[in-house]
């Protein structure tokens, strides 16, 4: 069932953001058509399909996770509007950047002003027609399925809330539930059908239901094996829910070892080879790509200011927590007078240690480039969670719930959590708290397309600046 809402929950955000991309396009075509002086004065040499090509990339890697036009019953109509917005003024920011350090001249600011208010509009209704045509389908119930519950444990009751607050409440109704005595936890409105000796008949008589949710405790356990048997012969669904609601207060997931279920705590995307693969490829190209060609004149210039006015190395090295809590050498420009304290103490606003010229190098963040050569090592991930210096990952992993789990996958040169406001010094506990959320929510749920939001987010940020960066 939990399977099932969520596929539907992603076909859902899949049509929403094709449709996004086929009304941008559009958009973008009749507007070219009849706003004349710029169609014929286009410069982009392998023509229009190229330009919708790059409008189409740049909106993806900027609508991260907001495709979702319904993941609860109660989202309300502005705020899909509110979600377009943010799309569109990500979309429109990333796009005038690309315009502006390519070198590519089509311009006219009233035609952008106009594409992206037409597209505003457009995309804001499409949404909304969307959620009126899905309000519509869920309340005719046309393809709503039947079930019954076997069992009344504190499990059944958090399944029956979590159908009657989802989508799922438009695709089940559960008619009632079987135990060995009624529950008074269990919802009013979920009527106690007698004791599973009686399911079997019920079924019979009912058929028209055809999903059976069955969580039965060890002592009542004599009842799975004639009732899965009654379900594999009369072809009804038969869904097992494990009782795990008090060993495991929180969502789970779950794989198989031969044929025996495995639950794991979390689902964790990078654990699949093809993932890491892709993730490995993008590091590896990006990288290098970087390293050959912007990044030796970035060493000439930052290397030649740091050795004239700080004595000492030009790159930092530190030693810092990496994937698997495994250390790696962390390279940085140096922005701080040489020091003993550069293991253990943080930096802070107004720090000594700072040199004249590490101050612009932090504030910029051009002092973490050098870690481009950690991606291509291998050490690290253009996107993941920030690397911490080894005394703070004792420290925090004492004080912190959950705080190693940011292990499992490579540290970043940039992160989901710096893109929320988490970077910087952390003058009290919640905010490292509020970090280690952020990275783990990032690692549950990695996407190609996730790591593009954040570096754009990540050069959003350098350009328009942060109060942390220092």
């Amino acid at each position: 069932m939990v399977s099932t809402t969520s596929q539907i929950n992603k076909f859902i955000e899949f049509v929403a953001v094709l449709g996004d991309l086929i009304i941008l396009n559009l958009v973008l075509f009749f507007l070219l058509f009849f706003w004349e002086e710029v169609f014929v004065s286009l410069p982009f040499s392998c023509r229009v399909s190229w330009m919708m090509t790059l409008l189409s990339l740049c909106y993806l890697a900027c609508s991260g996770s907001r495709g979702r036009v319904w993941d609860s019953r109660g989202i309300r109509p502005d705020q899909l509007v509110l979600r377009v917005l943010k799309n569109i003024i990500a979309f429109s920011i990333f796009w005038a950047c690309i315009m502006t350090f390519s070198g590519i001249s089509i311009y006219s600011p009233l035609f952008f002003v106009a594409y992206f208010s037409f597209l505003f509009v457009i995309l804001s209704i499409y949404r909304i027609i969307i959620r009126h045509f899905l309000i519509i389908y869920c309340t005719k119930g046309k393809h709503r399925r039947y079930a019954v519950f076997i069992g009344g444990g504190n499990n059944m009751q958090v399944l029956y809330e979590e159908m009657e607050n989802s989508l799922a409440s438009s695709l089940y109704e559960v008619v009632g539930y079987f135990d060995i005595k009624p529950n008074d936890g269990l919802s009013s409105q979920c009527s106690y059908l007698g004791d599973p000796d009686g399911f079997s008949d019920f079924m019979s008589a009912h058929p028209g239901i055809k999903h059976v949710f069955c969580s039965l405790s060890m002592e009542e356990g004599r009842y799975n094996f004639s009732i899965m048997n009654h379900c594999e012969n009369h072809l009804l669904y038969f869904h097992g829910v494990p009782n795990v609601c008090k060993g495991f207060p929180r969502r789970i997931w779950h794989s198989m070892v031969g044929n025996m279920p495995i639950l794991n705590l979390r689902y964790e995307p990078l654990s699949k080879m093809e993932n890491r693969i892709l993730k490995r490829i993008f590091d590896v190209v990006f990288s290098s790509l970087f390293l050959v060609t912007v990044f030796p004149f970035i060493y000439l210039i930052v290397g030649s200011i740091i050795k004239l006015t700080s004595p000492g190395p030009v790159f930092f090295k530190q030693m810092r927590t990496g994937l698997n809590g495994v250390d790696f050498v962390c390279y940085k420009f140096r922005s701080m007078k040489v020091n003993d304290e550069a293991d253990s103490k943080q930096a802070t606003a107004d720090d000594p240690r700072k040199t004249r010229f590490g101050n612009f190098l932090r504030r910029s963040n051009i002092d973490e480039l050098p870690q481009f050569i950690n991606v291509l090592k291998g050490d690290m991930s253009l996107v993941g969670p920030r690397p911490h210096m080894l005394a703070h990952t004792e420290t925090y992993a004492r004080l912190i719930d959950k705080y190693m789990v940011r292990h499992f996958i490579k540290p970043g040169v940039t992160g989901w959590a710096q893109t929320h406001g988490f970077r910087g010094e952390t003058r009290e506990l919640s905010q490292m708290e509020g970090r280690v959320k952020a990275d783990i929510w990032y690692m549950e749920h990695w996407t190609l397309l996730l790591d593009l939001y954040i570096i754009y987010k990540t050069v959003e940020n350098v350009i328009i600046g942060e109060k942390n960066a220092y």
